[in-house]
């Protein structure tokens, strides 16, 4: 789950927690969870992961599409599942970024979005 000064933090949505436990699941490489709620109008949260090939990328995507179905959410959106440099899964609160490490170091995201408060995610998934 997710590690802030310790604690898990309590004002994550619900969904949230099935995604990063998906995310996890997966072995994504350095999650981090950038909280926007006060920066974007267009979402509340990033969840920026790294996989190490396109294979290792799409199944961290497919199980986090899993996983949220069987919680009854669905993405509005997915690109970038056929070449999996860049996966996106918006989620419209939370939008998924699964990067090529090549390509999450080009474009540096959570420096983009240096202001958000940003959330190392350490510890390991969640039974269902």
């Amino acid at each position: 789950m997710v590690i802030q000064n310790g604690q898990k933090d309590a004002a994550l949505p619900e969904g949230l927690d099935v995604i990063i436990d998906a995310v996890l699941e997966r072995n994504a490489r350095h999650p981090v969870l950038l909280d926007l709620r006060e920066l974007s109008d267009a979402t509340d949260w990033f969840l920026i992961a790294s996989g190490d090939s396109d294979t290792h990328s799409r199944a961290i995507a497919d199980n986090v599409l899993e996983r949220a179905k069987r919680h009854g959410e669905r993405p509005s959106g997915v690109e970038g599942k056929g070449s999996a440099a860049w996966i996106l899964l918006d989620f419209i609160d939370v939008v998924v970024h699964i990067f090529q490490p090549r390509v999450r170091e080009f474009y540096r995201l959570e420096e983009l979005w240096g202001d958000a408060p940003a959330t190392t995610i350490t510890d390991a998934p969640q039974e269902e």
